[in-house]
């Protein structure tokens, strides 16, 4: 009898097969759209040709800027990742308090979570000038974009987390004797903290957005001023390679929290069948 194709999972070969069959077929279809541009006109700057995409963004982490003695790739990507750690950090410890307690806590829950809900729908990027008034235009904005983006979706996964627990455990520790503390330490604490990284991982697309947009505007350094500061001389062996680092540093970045996770909370895991 002939296997559905919902039951059908391929070999280790083929998932890595089919995975990078994308990546594949977007570089050939880039190859073939650069190769007919440059053969009609060989000075065309929309669209370079790969090898030179490829040298373009080997000197650029090899060779050091004229103008600071700096190799610029690594300079921009170290800016860029402090800015975005700081902020990523700080939006899921505050994002991870505020879910946790109003999740558990009835009048935190009833007089919190609405104002939470209006925060979210805030385009953060309008607050942009607010911040650079209030903050100035140096890393404390930037950061506080990140900020303020990332941490109100966390608040609100959190919270949901939380709501989900099943009723009986914490009924159960409350006739155990536990506090409200304890029981927020020690019965929802746990069973959230896996949830926070899974929350990370989905804004992280978000806060690199609000980093890119932020070092646009007001920056000396960092990958996405950078990719403003050539885009007025048509610098696509810039630009393109640049666009490419940013997707593989993110890409990176969701690795390594899904892997942490892994191997915090193999439980977590387990229990959702992955």
């Amino acid at each position: 009898m002939m296997k559905r194709l919902i039951n059908r999972h391929p070999s280790r070969a083929m998932g890595v097969a089919l995975a990078a069959l994308p990546f594949v077929l977007v570089l050939v279809v880039y190859g073939i759209a650069s190769t007919l541009r440059l053969a009609d006109n060989p000075d065309d700057r929309l669209l370079p040709s790969l090898v030179s995409l490829v040298e373009s963004l080997l000197r650029l982490a090899s060779e050091p800027s004229r103008r600071t003695g700096e190799i610029l790739l690594w300079a921009d990507t170290w800016a860029s990742l402090t800015r975005l750690l700081i902020g990523v950090t700080i939006g899921a410890v505050i994002g991870l308090i505020a879910g946790l307690f109003t999740g558990l806590l009835p009048i935190l829950r009833h007089s919190l979570s609405s104002f939470f809900t209006v925060l979210a729908m805030i385009p953060p990027l309008a607050l942009l000038p607010v911040l650079f008034i209030t903050f100035g235009i140096g890393e404390l904005s930037k950061v506080m974009l990140i900020v303020i983006g990332i941490t109100p979706f966390i608040i609100r996964d959190i919270q949901q987390r939380v709501e989900e627990l099943p009723r009986e455990q914490l009924i159960k520790a409350q006739t155990l004797g536990g506090s409200s503390w304890q029981i927020a330490l020690r019965v929802v604490l746990p069973q959230v903290l896996p949830r926070l990284l899974d929350a990370v991982r989905l804004s992280l697309g978000a806060a690199w957005l609000f980093l890119i947009a932020a070092e646009a505007i007001a920056a000396t350094e960092g990958l996405g001023y950078r990719i403003f500061l050539v885009r007025r001389y048509l610098d696509m062996e810039t630009i393109l390679p640049y666009v490419a680092w940013i997707t593989l540093l993110a890409w990176l970045l969701d690795i390594l929290l899904r892997r942490l996770s892994h191997y915090l909370f193999p439980w977590y895991r387990d229990g959702r069948g992955k």
